[in-house]
């Protein structure tokens, strides 16, 4: 794979961005720079970190290298502060849409900031990503997971319940290597406000894949619970609300026809031969009469559902992503020494320039 190399300011547009959400693990963070770092030296990639602080509650720790020390192939890290909590998804959302204003750059590197994606799978995204010639967005394909068998078990529910109500099968996480030609589109899309991965296929962006292992935790353990997983099955599931809402109401359409279908039945045999048990048209015509009325309630209402998602306001994460963002704190400039300061559950590394900035060799 020949060698991306970006410059020392964020106006180039050869610069790769590394973009990272972040809430609360912040330990985690520091140890996947210096795994980044190090993946990238050996591969003379040369890039800058965008983190997405998304309202974290813990005071934040350095993420820089110690001020003796310099990264190698890293050459800027920012951290964009969220003004609250917003959720992973939204908080990638945010960061794309700001990176896509504010950042000119060859392509977005998008990851979990908890390690579980493999730094050493991102220069094979890269090759990938230049095989395709700059133009489709690559994932990571997940072959296998490292959670516990409770989690794989609800999550394989998930993808079941997934493939019924929206057709798609789900293969794919964050971890990805976004262009910017496909980021300058994707980010008009209402629909990542809910999930990255679900919004590049509804958007019907070009995209491919390449088989990874997801890694374990750097650090700390999972926050990702039963309630979280299903709030964020809901999310995903959402941005199909067109596809969901058509499906639904087939196969309350299809339980219509199906009672009426009986109703007729049970009134043929009752009327027209000797086979009826007394009683037993009665009770039954009342059941299916009951299953027809909540039939076409439900179709009612999940066409109601697919008129308002589609006449309703959305959020455009290009147009309203402002809202959200409080600061953009620079906290490492390689070449740079530093002096980390505390202030209000927060850190603010003060650079000093050491002479003239020169050219890394790449």
């Amino acid at each position: 794979m020949s060698p991306i190399h970006t410059s020392k300011t964020d106006t180039s547009s050869n610069t790769l961005v590394i973009l990272l959400p972040v809430f609360d693990d912040w330990e985690a963070v520091q140890r996947l720079l210096v795994q980044l770092d190090g993946v990238f030296t050996e591969w003379s990639i040369e890039s800058q970190v965008l983190i997405v602080n998304d309202g974290s509650t813990t005071t934040l720790a350095p993420v820089a290298p110690c001020p003796e020390h310099d990264f190698q192939a890293i050459v800027r890290v920012d951290i964009l502060h969220l003004r609250r909590n917003l959720g992973h998804q939204r908080a990638i959302a945010i960061g794309l849409a700001y990176i896509e204003g504010r950042v000119a750059c060859r392509a977005v590197v998008l990851m979990d900031s908890d390690g579980e994606d493999d730094p050493r799978d991102v220069p094979r995204l890269l090759e990938k990503y230049q095989q395709e010639a700059g133009q489709k967005i690559i994932f990571a394909e997940r072959t296998r997971r490292s959670e516990s068998i409770l989690f794989r078990v609800f999550y394989w529910l998930y993808k079941v319940v997934h493939v019924l109500l929206t057709g798609r099968s789900i293969y794919v996480g964050n971890f990805s290597v976004i262009p910017f030609c496909r980021l300058s589109s994707l980010v008009a899309v209402s629909e990542m406000w809910n999930h990255y991965a679900a919004a590049v296929f509804t958007s019907h962006q070009p995209f491919d894949s390449i088989p990874t292992t997801r890694a374990k935790r750097l650090d700390g353990q999972s926050k990702m619970n039963f309630v979280k997983l299903v709030a964020h099955g809901l999310s995903v599931i959402s941005t199909y609300s067109d596809i969901v809402g058509v499906r639904l109401l087939l196969v309350t359409s299809v339980l219509i026809i199906m009672a009426l279908v009986g109703i007729v039945s049970i009134a043929v045999l009752r009327l027209g031969t000797d086979l009826a048990i007394p009683g037993w048209a009665t009770y039954t015509v009342g059941i299916l009469l009951m299953l027809l009325v909540q039939a076409v309630m439900f179709a009612f209402i999940f066409s109601f559902v697919i008129l308002a998602g589609r006449s309703g306001l959305t959020f455009l994460p290009l147009r309203d992503y402002r809202y959200f963002v409080s600061r953009v704190e620079t906290v490492y400039k390689r070449r740079c020494q530093a002096t980390a300061t505390s202030v209000q559950n927060s850190i603010c590394l003060r650079w000093r320039r050491r002479g003239k900035r020169i050219s890394a060799a790449t």
